[in-house]
């Protein structure tokens, strides 16, 4: 059992990292699959346009894929645009808390797309197609005879003899291609460091504190679960009995739209103000404002 806890304890330490792995290995396998099975270049003038539709709109998909999956997407953009919101905050500490949201949110879900995009490119198959069709590419290769040069070179994702015969005088469609994954492989994890270094930098808490707010935001959230479907399930019951037993219905205490709208959005770590969630701030709020709180205190 020790042994079990320690590996649980490991998981739930990197989850993180380990969300991200296991996004990247489905990514992996799925283009590993679309490049085998499913791709198969025309060698025509549609080169370009059907290579760079298996590069780019996969990972446009998953990158929008990556916002829909992200609950966090959906707590912020609720009741977004009500009149309420806009006057809780001035409009520079909307844009200020915008982006302090959404970047951690857009990083999170360009990790499937960029995979996508590098694989491919180790992979080659899908640049090779889609360079050979380029204007670029023929104005790169085809300095004589331009017309046969650009047929030849549509052809090459479908003749390997013909794509040594090019490459011996230029850099090959496909190295290009590796080069190019490798670059962006490297640009990836250089800015992945940099954006962490830079964040934990500038967070107004030490790591201790940064440790025990991750903790509670997840307890909080695992609890909050828990406690919001017993409830439904209490208030479901109630209603259901009182109206097949034709009963008047017991007074049942539940939350008002203001006390939902205090604790919904999300929180951001402030060293002047430590509450570790919005529900946290409202109880902490609420304590303070109580008379018995303040006779108390007195």
């Amino acid at each position: 059992m020790d042994g079990l806890q320690k590996v649980v304890d490991f998981f739930m330490r990197h989850q993180t990292i380990l969300g991200c792995s296991i996004v990247s290995l489905l990514t992996v396998a799925s283009e590993q699959i679309f490049s085998s099975v499913v791709f198969r270049c025309p060698c025509n003038s549609k080169n370009m346009l059907y290579g760079a539709s298996f590069l780019l709109a996969p990972a446009f998909v998953l990158f929008l894929l990556g916002f829909m999956v992200n609950p966090r997407t959906w707590q912020l953009l609720t009741g977004m645009c009500s009149l309420e919101k806009h006057l809780e905050y001035s409009p520079w500490e909307s844009c200020a808390r915008f982006c302090q949201l959404w970047v951690p949110m857009t990083a999170k879900a360009l990790v499937a797309p960029l995979t996508w995009i590098a694989v491919a490119l180790l992979g080659a198959n899908f640049y090779e197609c889609a360079a050979s069709g380029s204007s670029v590419m023929v104005s790169f290769y085809c300095k004589d005879n331009r017309t046969d040069c650009q047929n030849q070179l549509l052809k090459v994702p479908c003749d390997e003899e013909l794509a040594a015969k090019i490459s011996r005088e230029r850099l090959s469609l496909h190295a290009q291609s590796q080069l190019i994954g490798w670059f962006l492989i490297a640009s990836i994890m250089t800015g992945v460091l940099i954006s962490i270094c830079v964040r934990r930098c500038c967070s107004p808490v030490n790591y201790l504190q940064l440790r025990f707010y991750e903790i509670y935001s997840k307890k909080e959230h695992e609890l909050f679960e828990i406690k919001a479907k017993e409830h439904a399930t209490k208030l479901a019951e109630r209603n259901t009995n009182c109206f097949f037993e034709s009963t008047d219905p017991p007074r049942f205490c539940t939350p008002n739209k203001e006390d939902w709208l205090k604790i919904s959005g999300l929180n951001t770590i402030n060293s002047q103000k430590q509450y570790y969630s919005k529900l946290h701030e409202y109880m902490e709020t609420k304590r303070s404002n109580s008379p018995k709180f303040n006779e108390e205190g007195q």
